[in-house]
């Protein structure tokens, strides 16, 4: 009997179990967070991914405390990504309706050609984890499973990038 609290929730039977008591409370839960099933479904994938990376260390008892909390912070990290994505967007719109000047237009595509050459100049390994995840959205987990790196790793890469920009920035 001293095996189980130690297992978690790493059965299988457990996990199971657990996910089929959990996921259509924490389903409906997340419909009335976001107001879209698709969303919900997804959140509720990947809360129950988190459980299950987490396995070890979640007692039965708290697995189901556990997804609500990770789901709900998914949620959250979702809305601040869309405010950061709205914000970008009206800025870009304003620079758009303000940039109707052949010089602003020149200054605008010189800018963002030094900016592709930036890029462009960054180390490989850096370039390519700035890319995956600034441009194609993918967070540093998958970046790592993609690049069967660690997570650390990415996260070394991301910080050499990012500081590369900035003092690339501040040339321009």
């Amino acid at each position: 009997m001293k095996e189980e609290p130690t297992k978690g929730v790493c059965e299988e039977s457990v996990y199971d179990q657990t996910f089929l008591r959990v996921a259509p409370l924490l389903r409906n839960f997340l419909i009335y967070r976001t107001g879209d099933a698709g969303k919900a479904e997804d959140l509720v994938q990947d809360a129950f991914l988190k459980l299950w990376d987490n396995c070890a260390k979640v007692a039965p008892e708290k697995a189901k405390a556990f997804v609500f909390r990770v789901a709900e912070n998914l949620f959250f990290n979702q809305v601040e990504h869309a405010k950061v994505v709205l914000k970008f967007n009206a800025h870009q719109a304003g620079i758009s309706e303000k940039s109707e000047t052949p010089q602003d237009l020149m200054e605008e595509n010189e800018f963002r050609e030094k900016l592709e050459r930036a890029i462009a100049a960054l180390p490989a390994g850096a370039r390519e984890v700035f890319l995956l995840n600034r441009v194609e959205e993918m967070k540093y987990r998958e970046i790592a499973e993609l690049l069967n790196i660690s997570q650390k790793a990415v996260e070394k890469r991301m910080s050499r990038a990012l500081l590369d920009l900035r003092k690339i920035h501040k040339s321009l």
